[in-house]
C-alpha cells in the first residue's frame, strides 16, 4: 500500500497514476512495496526530521526511513514542497517533474542506491533518468 499526506497546504495530482509507476520501478528493481507513506512538508518541517533523526541542520528535499526487509519495502518517506520548488525552479524544469525525480530518489534509496560517491551520484542519476522516462511511456 502507498499512502500520501501533507503537513502542509500541498495536495498530489495523478494519485492513481504515482501509485502504479512507484509499484513499476519497485518491481523494475526487483523488489515488492508492502507499505509506503509519502509525507509532503515545508522546508522548516523537513529541518525539524533532518535535525531530530539525522543529526544534519540542513535545508534537503527528501528524508527517506527505510523499514524494508528481504525484497519487500517499507518505508516513510518525506519531501520538501519548498525545496522541490526552488529545485525545479534551478534545475529549469517543471515542479511536477522534479517532484518526481524526488520520489524515484527516495524509492531508489530503499532499493539499495546510494549518492554519497561521484560513482554513487552518477549511477543515482541515471536512475532518476530511467524512473522518468517510465513515467513519460505510461501517460
Amino acid at each position: 500500500m502507498i499512502e500520501f499526506n501533507s503537513q502542509n497546504d500541498f495536495v498530489l495530482k495523478e494519485e492513481i497514476q504515482v501509485i502504479s509507476w512507484l509499484e513499476r520501478i519497485a518491481k523494475v528493481e526487483g523488489y515488492e512495496i508492502d507499505d509506503l507513506g509519502y509525507v509532503f512538508c515545508s522546508d522548516e518541517y523537513l529541518l525539524e526530521i533532518n535535525k531530530q533523526y539525522l543529526d544534519h541542520d540542513t535545508y534537503t528535499d527528501i528524508v527517506t526511513f527505510d523499514y524494508s526487509q528481504e525484497g519487500i519495502l517499507s518505508g516513510e518517506l518525506y519531501i520538501s514542497t519548498d525545496r522541490v520548488r526552488d529545485n525545479a525552479s534551478e534545475f529549469d524544469v517543471s515542479f511536477e517533474t522534479e517532484l518526481r525525480r524526488v520520489m524515484a530518489h527516495g524509492l531508489l534509496h530503499m532499493c539499495g542506491y546510494g549518492d554519497k560517491t561521484e560513482e554513487q551520484i552518477s549511477v543515482m542519476r541515471s536512475k532518476e533518468e530511467d524512473c522518468l522516462k517510465m513515467w513519460e511511456q505510461a501517460s
